[in-house]
């Protein structure tokens, strides 16, 4: 069988994702190390609880990207909405001064990005997340 397919409960997949989310407004609101890291923490845990793979998570100042592997029984916007939704609840309970920049409790912006990887191979998905995320570099179709 090949090791790069997954499996699970009479399934046998490979549901890899490249998402992005950006913070509401664009504020560049992770500029410090703990909040960055606090973000990181907290969608490892909600991906952990739900059963969703992280392959690579980068916070950026008001943006994530990251490359995730999920259960075909999850939709994509299942799958990034329970990242986004948990992140932002732990986010304003951890750091309670963010709501008086998101007063109305939303953190991250509706908008989001997410590509299957189906097309390109995992590696160089995780390069781009990991080493080419910046705007001023290449997109990740160029590669």
């Amino acid at each position: 069988m090949n090791e790069n397919l997954s499996s699970a409960s009479h399934a046998v997949f490979q549901n890899v994702h490249h998402f992005e989310w950006c913070t509401k407004y664009r504020y560049k609101i992770f500029n410090s190390f703990e909040l960055i890291n606090a973000c990181e923490a907290s969608i490892r845990r909600a991906a952990e609880r739900h059963g969703i793979n992280i392959f690579e998570l980068s916070v950026m100042a008001d943006h994530v990207h990251c490359v995730v592997e999920f259960k075909p029984s999850l939709s994509v916007s299942q799958a990034e909405g329970l990242l986004k939704g948990a992140s932002a609840h732990d986010l304003f309970q951890q750091f309670p001064r963010l709501r008086g920049r998101y007063w109305n409790g939303h953190l991250w912006s509706a908008g989001r990005f997410s590509r299957s990887l189906g097309n390109i191979d995992i590696k160089r998905a995780i390069d781009y997340v990991r080493f080419d995320n910046d705007s001023r570099q290449r997109t990740l179709a160029a590669y």
